[in-house]
């Protein structure tokens, strides 16, 4: 059996991410808030070691190209944490939903939990949200940590949160 090439992979990310640009639309200067979001759900929900997290994020309204910066820290229930600086971006499809992936990096303590690897961890995450009529939204988040194999182990792990992003202007 010959190794899979990874090209198809490639190719099917761009075609969905160029998919993605053409039927969403960026933020108008109205919809261009700060936030500051709150979560609570899983840790490790692909593994053997779940617990719960909470989570607060702060979400600049600043632009940089397509891009607004933010920082967070996650606390796990085995007294481990993540503190995390990255961009993120808001994708709108309708009124109400927004989609925000986003890309972080971060210092990961594991406390009496899940050990991944080393303290330099990447986070990738995407977010699904309903815009309220005050502009806060209710969504779902998923996200991998990763030490992207710097270190000798790198086991990852995925979150799933429920989201809660007040707007701070």
């Amino acid at each position: 059996m010959t190794p899979m090439t990874p090209l198809p992979h490639v190719l099917a990310l761009v075609a969905l991410v160029l998919a993605t640009f053409a039927i969403a639309r960026t933020a108008r200067a109205e919809d261009d808030r700060g936030f500051v979001a709150i979560g609570i759900g899983g840790f490790d929900v692909n593994d053997n070691e779940t617990t719960f997290q909470g989570r607060i994020e702060y979400r600049s309204d600043r632009r940089f190209l397509l891009f607004k910066p933010m920082a967070g820290l996650m606390v796990t229930g085995e007294a481990g944490f993540y503190g995390y600086g990255g961009i993120l971006m808001d994708l709108y499809f309708g009124r109400r939903w927004v989609l925000t992936p986003s890309f972080a990096v971060g210092a990961y303590e594991d406390g009496d939990g899940k050990d991944l690897g080393g303290t330099l961890e990447f986070r990738s995450a995407v977010e699904l949200s309903y815009r309220l009529d005050d502009r806060a939204r209710l969504g779902l988040a998923f996200d991998h940590i990763s030490n992207a194999s710097i270190y000798d182990d790198n086991p990852g792990t995925e979150s799933l949160v429920l989201m809660y992003a007040i707007p701070l202007n």
